[in-house]
């Protein structure tokens, strides 16, 4: 190799390694601070786009979580709103039955046929704040269910069903006006909370059918995000523990190539010994 003043090679072969090896250090320090080997488009195009994707499919199905969880709250309220509802109806049905005695006095009479009003007026308590976020599948505000998203592309739903246990309904057959005057009217009262709890109990169960399915369904859906977030994690996180030797070794090659690159920036002193005396 010709020693010139006007052209260093070895100066230009350190000076490239050495940037090469800052460039490589620059990329291992973004994977440290970021936590990410691929953190943009320019890192790896392939694997970021479908990184973008998976996450994508994660922040929809984090929505359907949400109509899930609110399907959830909805019916747990409706299921703690139906117990209460069969509970008093018990209660009703022993005030009901205990008028049907023709020993009794008319105050006694008077005394039951109140109880059994307070307790229907209960029921309709109970119903009207059976809500969650304006929802109420218990009132008979609400047909033919409530729909709630179950896949990322909002093309699949679940249902919740209602059950109208309103007063003088399909469930509830009781009318606002019965009443335990007489022992015939009694004896009616008894046979309408019988229906009626039978009833009450059935709806307790399609809805308690109707809950199991949305709450394995949320479940599946909670699994699916957690393994698409390890996909992504897969694909674009950073191990930590090699890059953090590759810093250290990259470390080395930089203190290597600024010495290499100072030992040949003085090669063109070699010339002056040659014209010297």
């Amino acid at each position: 190799m010709a020693l010139s003043v006007h052209t260093n090679t070895s100066a230009m072969i350190a000076l490239q390694n050495l940037n090469k090896t800052n460039t490589n250090m620059q990329d291992v320090q973004q994977r440290i601070n970021t936590g990410l080997k691929v953190s943009g488009a320019k890192d790896n195009s392939a694997v970021y786009a479908v990184a973008q994707g998976m996450r994508s499919d994660v922040g929809a199905l984090g929505s359907v979580q949400t109509s899930l969880d609110r399907a959830v709250s909805i019916g747990d309220v409706a299921l703690a709103a139906g117990e209460a509802i069969s509970d008093l109806l018990i209660q009703m049905r022993e005030k009901a039955t205990a008028a049907m005695d023709p020993s009794i006095d008319t105050f006694s009479r008077q005394a039951y046929d109140s109880d059994y009003k307070a307790l229907l007026e209960q029921i309709q308590s109970v119903l009207a704040n059976a809500e969650f976020d304006g929802a109420n599948i218990l009132d008979g505000s609400v047909t033919g269910g409530i729909a709630f998203l179950a896949d990322a592309d909002a093309t699949r739903t679940v249902t919740l069903g209602t059950q109208d246990m309103s007063i003088s309904g399909a469930v509830i057959t009781l009318t606002s006006n019965s009443s335990l005057g007489t022992v015939t009217m009694a004896s009616n009262v008894v046979s309408g909370i019988q229906a009626s709890l039978d009833n009450v109990n059935q709806a307790l169960a399609n809805l308690g059918s109707d809950m199991k399915k949305i709450e394995s369904h949320r479940t599946f859906v909670g699994k699916l995000v957690d393994s698409l977030n390890e996909g992504v994690g897969n694909l674009v996180d950073a191990d930590l523990a090699r890059e953090s030797a590759r810093l250290q070794a990259l470390q080395v090659q930089q203190q290597l190539g600024v010495q290499a690159l100072s030992i040949a920036n003085s090669e063109p002193q070699i010339i002056l010994s040659l014209f010297g005396r």
